[in-house]
């Protein structure tokens, strides 16, 4: 660094950077895998976001001591399982670390991991493309190939540390996405 540049400036505190990210509502889904033997694993992730369309690639953000990381490179494959508005308690039971979470409410094997079907608005099925170190996070780039979709259910937020959804008049004000280029 030159006399004339100003110092690094020092990062905001850890709670400071929480409670920023707090008032940024996102949606929330449930990352499922099975790990070698077939056992299901996941955990609820609101980290997630789209990077590309071709090849249709997204990137989610877990927890690096996270088992259902662990558990998600080893397999190589994993479904993003994007709650509805119904499903609070899924998603409060798969940040809850419970070990029982898949014996508490019904699911299906799906091609990249469980689905969550009841409790779902949407699922996209991927294959692990590469990740990349995030600190406390691994960023995993997912390509995508299968879309599952459900009509007439809107989808679960979460944002200032609180579970809503959308009302039906929001909804109505939304322009509905073009089915066709989902898959």
């Amino acid at each position: 660094m030159n006399a004339t540049s100003a110092a690094e400036p020092e990062p905001v505190s850890p709670e400071a950077f929480r409670g920023l990210m707090a008032e940024f509502p996102t949606g929330v889904a449930v990352v499922t895998t099975r790990d070698a033997d077939g056992r299901p694993w996941g955990m609820t992730c609101s980290s997630l976001c789209s990077v590309s369309t071709s090849p249709p690639t997204l990137l989610l953000c877990l927890r690096s001591e996270s088992p259902t990381l662990a558990a998600l490179l080893e397999s190589g494959a994993f479904a993003v399982n994007l709650l509805h508005g119904g499903a609070r308690q899924v998603g409060e039971l798969f940040s809850s670390g419970d070990a029982d979470r898949f014996d508490r409410l019904p699911w299906a094997v799906g091609e990249g991991g469980p689905h969550l079907s009841r409790h779902t608005h949407a699922i996209a099925d991927c294959r692990v493309d590469r990740t990349v170190d995030g600190g406390t996070h691994l960023v995993v780039f997912g390509r995508v190939f299968g879309v599952t979709t459900t009509d007439g259910h809107l989808p679960l937020l979460y944002g200032r540390r609180q579970y809503g959804s959308w009302t039906g008049a929001q909804a109505a004000a939304t322009p509905s996405p073009d089915r066709r280029a989902l898959g």
